[in-house]
């Protein structure tokens, strides 16, 4: 038995939810004194690829190719199921992104595994069954799943588990897989990325604004804030719907969920269908004029002011401490 970590690549560079992930399983092997291998698909460099060993990381299947290059949902399914049964691997993690949450159930049903995605707790063990605290409900709840088979697949959200760097040497070994013509039925033709701006689902903190914002033309604050912060900013659905902000900003329950590590929401009045996107964050900083705002009933911290009067402040004293520090 092993445990397998596919690490998923952005331009071939490992994200900090890769690291995470690959955290996880290491501690999940530990648990079962076993090795842990990576499975990396894509035109990764070597040097890339040896940052895993820092995490756990003892084996390193190196799968690269011009049909692989891009993601491709079917075949990369594939082919982590097939690094999975050369490794004899029980246990198989992977992120809970976008790429992720398409990956897990397909894996799922090629290795006839028992799958929880959205898991953001150490699995408890007994008897060779798992125990997984995952999100419910669009991150409205938490849940515990029993996976009873065989081999289990574990797909956790980014930002609910440490980094660890244990140190280490990892063996990088091409692997090949023959791929069916069927796993390549459905392409994806382009990605365009922000590559300036901070992705939302792997952003630790993010600064979001509403409708009390009162506009397109008051965002610089959002922005600056956002920027003194190494932050990502959001927006609510009416912001989008009204077209101040794109949709690429929506976080809720039919935009992106987020889990960062600090939710900033300015101007928000909190509507459940926010709060679903939003209650995963582990702390919570609301700043609204209404002090009767939903919002506040799940802050951490909860600041009532006119956001015009509030942030300009705040961004001051970000700017101090920084200067100081």
């Amino acid at each position: 038995m092993s445990v397998l970590i596919y690490a998923e690549n952005t331009g071939g560079k490992f994200k900090k939810s890769v690291f995470e992930a690959v955290s996880y399983a290491r501690a999940i092997a530990d648990q079962n004194n076993t090795s842990l291998t990576a499975v990396s698909i894509g035109n990764v460099d070597a040097t890339e690829l040896a940052l895993l060993s820092k995490y756990g990381v003892n084996k390193v299947l190196n799968v690269s190719g011009d049909k692989l290059k891009e993601f491709v949902n079917q075949a990369y399914a594939s082919v982590i199921a097939e690094a999975a049964k050369k490794e004899g691997s029980a246990v198989v993690v992977l992120s809970n992104t976008f790429s992720g949450r398409g990956l897990a159930p397909r894996i799922g049903i090629k290795l006839e595994a028992g799958v929880a995605d959205g898991a953001v707790a150490l699995p408890e063990q007994t008897g060779g069954s798992f125990k997984v605290k995952k999100t419910a409900f669009s991150g409205k709840a938490f849940a515990t799943v029993e996976l009873t088979s065989a081999i289990k697949v574990i797909a956790l959200v980014p930002n609910s588990y440490k980094v660890v760097e244990t140190g280490g040497t990892a063996q990088v070994e091409d692997f090949r897989v023959e791929t069916k013509a069927s796993d390549f039925k459905a392409m994806i033709k382009e990605i365009v990325r922000s590559t300036d701006k901070v992705s939302l689902p792997d952003a630790e903190i993010v600064v979001s604004g509403g409708r009390g914002l009162k506009g397109p033309e008051n965002w610089g604050m959002i922005e600056e804030l956002a920027e003194l912060l190494g932050a990502a900013t959001a927006c609510s659905k009416p912001v989008s719907d009204a077209g101040w902000r794109p949709h690429s900003e929506h976080v809720g329950q039919t935009g992106i969920a987020v889990s960062p590590n600090l939710y900033i929401a300015v101007g928000i009045s909190g509507a459940i269908q926010h709060l679903a996107g939003v209650s995963s964050s582990k702390v919570i900083v609301v700043i609204n004029k209404d002090p009767e705002a939903p919002f506040f009933k799940v802050a951490d911290y909860g600041i009532v002011g006119d956001a015009f009067e509030v942030l300009p402040k705040l961004i001051t004293a970000v700017k101090e401490y920084k200067a100081s520090a």
